[in-house]
């Protein structure tokens, strides 16, 4: 690699890694596993930058492998470690106080660590990446319809986890944002 190629790689893990780390963290839901995938997977980009560079979307491309490197690697391992969590303040109530938000964040987080590995790729990728159906199709290479039906199945567990866990939870917490109605050329029956 020459010195310019090299000063470019390095330019472009200064830009990306905070992206990379936070998407890698939604997935593993684990910030030292996080930074090993993304360690990793800055690595076998390095090996591979010209073909990175040359892609039409470079950090796309380098997302999906983040993604993968999720699920080839890390997958298997995550199953089997203990990990602490952050303390849950006791007796959160049911109005809107920092409190509320906290224990509110954590349940949800914790639900969507629940999900199995192919629904949480797809909530973190739509929802926390705020990518469209398309680009998440893209990423994870399944057609779009397998991501609304992955997404659908994930939500409903999501609100079904949360509903015998939240005691008083609004439940708007995971309702997704509505999408705008696109015209398809037919008049509404």
């Amino acid at each position: 690699m020459t010195h310019e190629e090299r000063s470019g790689f390095e330019a472009f893990v200064d830009a990306h890694w905070s992206p990379m780390f936070r998407l890698a963290h939604a997935l593993t839901g684990n910030r030292d596993d996080a930074e090993d995938v993304v360690q990793a997977t800055f690595a076998k980009a390095y090996a591979a930058w010209t073909r990175v560079r040359a892609a039409d979307r470079p950090e796309a491309y380098v997302r999906r492998m983040v993604v993968n490197e999720v699920h080839n690697g890390w997958r298997r391992r995550w199953r089997h470690v203990e990990r602490s969590v952050p303390v849950v303040p006791d007796g959160a109530g049911s109005g809107h106080g920092h409190d509320d938000v906290v224990a509110t964040s954590d349940m949800v987080w914790r639900c969507l660590q629940r999900l199995p590995a192919k629904q949480r790729a797809v909530i973190v990728l739509r929802f926390y990446e705020d990518l469209s159906e398309r680009e998440v199709a893209a990423i994870l290479e399944i057609p779009p319809g397998t991501v609304k039906s992955r997404t659908n199945a994930a939500m409903r567990a999501l609100r079904a986890e949360l509903a015998v866990h939240s005691h008083g939870l609004d439940s708007d917490v995971i309702e997704p944002p509505q999408q705008p109605e696109i015209g398809l050329g037919r008049s509404p029956a």
